[in-house]
């Protein structure tokens, strides 16, 4: 059967359902009706032969294939069309396949080729990943997330992040120059393949991998028979040609020769033919005679890259003294780097480096890019190798070394994107020198502190954590293991918190600081306390009791005492918010209190804020609740952003935005909800990022904020590896909401699905997910059934309503007893009002029931206005209907508005 035609509006409808787009969104796009566009969905339906509109989504996906991601080779590919079709047909049988050869055999261009070749059988992508810049094998998973374009997710490794956004495509990855960090690649990819079954690789190496999927492929020189039609001799030719030299047919036979003592190597030839205007055939030929004699039986006889070699020697010995000199001190660097970098770090004269640089480019020894900013030059993998080894027997390796280092360590943040790779290689150098360890931990503080500017967040705490190792003294140690503690904070890794605070302790106590000590004791507990749906191993209540009691040990003197007493308190207070300790409610708030007023510094005075909103929160005052939460974000106002200072002021913000959604606040709980939203450190994290953003348009009544958010909601969330939290749940749950009032059933129950995955069941069944469900069945006019949703008394569920949720609780249930028909209703709208008053919205909605059980529909419209003004378009407008009559059709029209049927 033939497929069936979609018709050209029909394809437009489509592809803005693969960007998530709501009915709304797409006739606004379109020019064109709602009900058209449901029209052309159900047509999409019926002839792609898909379930609903979650598929339909992912058919879109399919249909806009992504172009490869692959380098554009400057020059034209010679030959290899025996080996692009092996290789073609080795990648679609194997999972990974090995291009295994020398340096300077021509793996990289090969393996472009073919991935080109076979690009359109990935629909999901063709990745190319360089891992030259690598020079440490823990960054192998970073490098393959920068060129697959994943950022890191909070509370996952960068490799988890690569993983999770690979699962489900069919792609393949290109991975080259493995061979330096084998140690880190081999096991990534094992990762990679067994976590995404329909991810490919194809690597480059001169060594086998030794992994279960690999298929090695030896990659061979380039076919030097045939005469005319000698692979080798053919790139020769093109290449000279292409500097301006075309050779004369007649000596074709004598490039072959030539290309035949080369062994084939491409890089070798390549540097050949540069050398062709100059020396012509007869100087080549001598020269490399002479050269070759010169490796004969020495030390690298038996070295495979004998002929790549070979013809570096010969390059480098044709250059004059001081460009030898410039070639081996440039081949420290990484990255591309400018003249005037190269000057300081070969310690030469600029005017000198400039012009040698040039002549070094114009040999093919150097590769020059011209950009806006000045030309930047950068040496291939095999030339940076030999300059190395060139820079060790003239015993200038330690000297040039340590200028490369100074140089690093004077980077100024504005160039870290340039130069990343010169800082890291820099690094691993100095590290492995114990006469270098001061500037190795300089460097590493530097880099820490760098990455995380960048929300490379998994790099940042790697090297506080390394800079730790580093350190001069036990204290310096303790200092960066804190700062280790604060980026995995960030990134919502609590086990790693515990652990560096409890390393931290440990430094601290070997230096003496038994007052620091005891403090970063009583922060780790605190830290689970406070974050405990970020661990996936919390301590016990006896192990956190035992660390206090140690904590407070430490204390040995009246200062000590002092300087423990804000955290180990705070600790307690958080310890009684979980059960831990037997304090009363009010108690708990006496101690949160201490805290606060013991607190020495803003992040302690915000953390104490923290567990006084939480105490004050089980005494039923949501509005001091909230005006803690306030105080927060005031104390944190001028806190600099470190990792410490981000780490709080983003929780901060999380619960100011909860708390405000709390006490009807509405436009105060959104414009924190936009700052989570906006904020870089959250970019890759849209479900940590949007949660109360989404929660907050969904209780408004802004259903086109919540369809148009809630896709990036769920498609991160799904990335990060469906992680449980409150807030997460509670998201879920605000959006199967709206999707109830706007009718359509399918995919409410597929967002309520997610509430299960994100959040436990009690958490659903008695606390936001009563609300939730509750709201929808009274706009459905199934009043029984929603008293039925919220029948506990709110002491009943007191664990799950007392934060946020308590207001709305009881002003829901007030109204669904009075449109049920309860014989408490009056008394229960009576209670509501003085529970609720203060509460904008939950206010208005206790005055509606209280105007239906009375009858007065002139109380209504005021409920009506209340809720506009208080900004709740939703419950306007149900307010309107509930009047009936003429302003029933008026709260229809504003339903219509909204997108609620």
């Amino acid at each position: 059967m033939s497929s069936p035609v979609v018709s050209a509006r029909e394809a437009e409808v489509l592809a803005l359902l693969g960007e998530h787009r709501s009915n709304a969104e797409i006739a606004a796009r379109l020019t064109i009706s709602v009900r058209t566009v449901e029209s052309h969905v159900s047509s999409l339906l019926r002839k792609l032969d898909v379930p609903d509109r979650r598929a339909l989504s992912r058919r879109a996906a399919e249909r806009s294939r992504p172009a490869p991601a692959l380098p554009v080779p400057l020059t034209t590919f010679v030959g290899r069309v025996r080996e692009r079709a092996e290789l073609a047909a080795a990648v679609r049988e194997h999972r990974q396949v090995t291009m295994a050869g020398p340096g300077g055999v021509g793996k990289t261009r090969l393996a472009l080729a073919v991935a080109a070749d076979v690009a359109d059988e990935f629909p999901d992508g063709v990745w190319f990943a360089d891992l030259v810049p690598v020079t440490d094998p823990g960054r192998v998973g970073a490098a393959v997330a920068a060129a697959v374009g994943v950022g890191e997710q909070l509370g996952h490794d960068v490799e988890d992040a690569v993983l999770a956004a690979l699962a489900d495509r069919r792609a393949l990855l290109v991975l080259d120059n493995c061979e330096q960090v084998r140690a880190g690649a081999a096991p990534f990819l094992e990762r990679l393949l067994t976590a995404c079954p329909r991810v490919r690789a194809l690597v480059t190496s001169r060594a086998r991998l030794l992994v279960p999927f690999e298929r090695v492929y030896a990659v061979p020189p380039l076919s030097r028979e045939g005469g005319d039609a000698s692979e080798a001799a053919t790139l020769f030719v093109e290449r000279a040609a292409a500097v301006g030299w075309t050779p004369d047919p007649m000596v074709r036979d004598r490039i072959a020769a030539l290309c035949d003592r080369l062994d084939g190597m491409a890089l070798a030839i390549e540097l050949a033919a540069a050398r062709w205007p100059t020396l012509g055939l007869d100087g080549l030929t001598a020269g490399l005679d002479d050269q070759l004699r010169i490796l004969t039986g020495g030390s690298r006889a038996n070295d495979r890259h004998r002929s790549v070699r070979a013809v570096l020697d010969w390059s480098h010995d044709l250059l004059d003294p001081a460009d030898r000199a410039l070639l081996r001190r440039v081949a420290v660097f990484v990255a591309p780097f400018t003249p005037g970098d190269a000057a300081e770090v070969a310690g030469l004269d600029a005017a000198a480096v400039a012009d040698g640089l040039g002549r070094l480019a114009e040999q093919s020894l150097l590769a020059a890019t011209p950009s806006a900013t000045g030309t930047r030059y950068r040496a291939l993998e095999t030339v940076r190798q030999y300059g190395t080894e060139r820079l060790a027997d003239a015993g200038e390796l330690t000297d040039v070394r340590d200028r490369h280092l100074a140089w690093c360590s004077a980077v100024t943040s504005d160039r870290f994107d340039e130069v990343a790779p010169d800082l890291r290689a820099a690094l691993a150098w100095a590290a492995g020198r114990p006469e270098r360890r001061a500037d190795a931990h300089r460097l590493a503080l530097s880099l820490a502190g760098l990455t995380f500017e960048r929300t490379l967040l998994g790099e940042a705490q790697q090297r506080f954590e390394q800079a730790a190792g580093l350190a001069p003294d036990d204290a310096s140690g303790a200092a960066a293991l804190r700062q280790a503690a604060a980026v995995a904070g960030c990134r919502r890794i609590g086990d790693d918190v515990f652990r560096l605070h409890r390393a931290a302790a440990d430094a601290a106590r070997r230096a003496g600081d038994t007052a620091a000590a005891g403090r970063d004791l009583a922060v780790a507990v605190t830290a689970a306390y406070r974050f405990s749906t970020s661990f996936t191993r919390l301590p016990s209540g006896d192990e956190a009791s035992a660390l206090l009691t140690e904590a407070r040990d430490l204390a040995g003197d009246a200062d000590a005492a002092v300087a423990l007493a804000e955290a180990a308190v705070l600790a307690d207070a958080f310890g009684a918010l979980q059960g831990d300790t037997g304090l009363t409610a009010r108690e708990t708030v006496a101690s949160a209190e201490r805290a606060v007023a013991l607190a020495g510094d803003p992040l302690a005075e915000s953390a104490a804020l923290d567990a006084l909103s939480g105490a004050l929160s089980w005494t039923g005052d949501a509005f001091a609740v909230a005006d803690a939460a306030r105080r927060r974000l005031d104390v944190l106002a001028a806190v600099p952003a470190t990792p410490a200072g981000t780490h709080e002021l983003i929780d901060a913000l999380t619960v100011a935005a909860g708390t405000a959604l709390g006490v009807g606040a509405l436009a105060e709980a959104r414009r924190h909800g936009r700052r989570l939203a906006g904020h870089p450190l959250l970019a890759e994290a849209g479900h940590h990022a949007t949660s109360w953003l989404l929660v907050a348009d969904a209780f408004a009544g802004d259903t086109g904020a919540v369809l148009a958010g809630a896709a990036r909601f769920r498609d991160a969330w799904e990335r990060s590896g469906r992680p449980r939290s409150l807030t997460l749940g509670a998201t879920a749950a605000s959006v199967a909401m709206v999707h109830g009032l706007r009718g359509d059933e399918d995919a409410r129950t597929d967002w309520l699905a997610i509430v299960r995955r994100a959040d436990t069941a009690p958490q659903h069944d008695l606390g936001y997910g009563a609300i939730c469900d509750a709201v929808v069945l009274l706009h459905r006019g199934d009043a029984e059934a929603a008293l039925d949703r919220v029948a506990p008394e709110p002491d009943e569920v007191w664990k799950w309503v007392c934060w946020v949720w308590l207001h709305w609780y009881v002003a829901v249930r007030a109204e669904a007893a009075v449109l049920a028909g309860h014989p408490d209703a009056s008394a229960r709208v009576a209670s509501a009002r003085a529970t609720v008053a203060g509460n904008p919205v939950a206010s208005a909605q206790v005055e509606r029931a209280a105007a239906l059980l009375d009858g007065d529909v002139p109380r209504l419209l005021a409920a009506a206005r209340a809720f506009t003004a208080a900004g709740c378009p939703y419950q306007a407008a149900r307010t309107l209907t509930l009047a009936g009559g003429e302003h029933a059709a008026a709260g229809q029209a504003a339903f219509a508005g909204l997108g609620v049927r």
